[in-house]
């Protein structure tokens, strides 16, 4: 073999491995961050891309693709305002982007037993206004647009299960507040502007509550 067809094989190789092509690897800046700056994202979305409840760092694992890569654009552009993730989003390049969007939206959604939480008035109003709503003040139920048991519909209405109570309370205060205003037609400014806190409380307590079952073991 002739050392110019030598050099095509590697040359070949090296370009489908990235070497030559410099693609991101999604799970490497997950882990280890992207070497400019930028720490791992699992110091505060988990390893597994599961979140940290207490904190309000939301799930990340089993999100769409495009509404992933939304978000760390609207993070860098100021879109969406956030002291910790507007410098993390503005220093990922734009291959880097995608390939957490990719890298994050492949991973299986960490399952979840069901809350213990007593089934009081709370707990009733969260349930009904996320499967029936409120009429009488206009407001839809929560499934029109996120699906039922909020499993999320297409890249624009992300699940709401599998998120904790205290990422989905800081959002929807957000959205009421005005300091979130990256949603499509701003429904969700419509929606929370017809909500109180306990109304809020009482949906955020309800949608983690519900047990997240992992899609192999959902029955066909």
């Amino acid at each position: 073999m002739s050392m110019y067809r030598i050099t095509l094989i590697v040359l070949a190789v090296l370009y489908a491995h990235g070497v030559l092509a410099g693609t991101p690897d999604g799970s490497t800046i997950a882990h280890q961050g992207n070497g400019h700056g930028v720490a791992p994202c699992m110091a505060c979305h988990g390893v597994n891309g599961e979140g940290q409840s207490a904190a309000g760092f939301p799930r990340l694992a089993g999100l769409p693709q495009a509404y992933l890569r939304k978000q760390l654009d609207d993070f860098a552009n100021g879109t969406r305002v956030n002291a910790t993730m507007q410098p993390v989003a503005s220093g990922l390049s734009d291959a880097e982007r995608d390939a957490l969007a990719v890298y994050y939206s492949a991973l299986p959604i960490p399952a979840s037993a069901p809350s213990s939480a007593p089934v009081d008035d709370g707990a009733r109003t969260g349930q009904v206004l996320a499967t029936r709503g409120r009429w009488s003040t206009s407001l839809p139920a929560c499934e029109q647009c996120h699906g039922p048991g909020g499993i999320g519909v297409g890249d624009h209405f992300p699940p709401l299960l599998g998120q904790s109570a205290v990422y989905l309370s800081n959002q929807l205060h957000a959205w009421q507040q005005g300091s979130r205003h990256n949603d499509p037609l701003q429904l969700m400014q419509s929606v929370t502007s017809k909500l109180s806190d306990a109304d809020i409380t009482a949906i955020s307590t309800w949608y983690a509550a519900q047990p997240v079952v992992p899609a192999q073991e959902k029955q066909p």
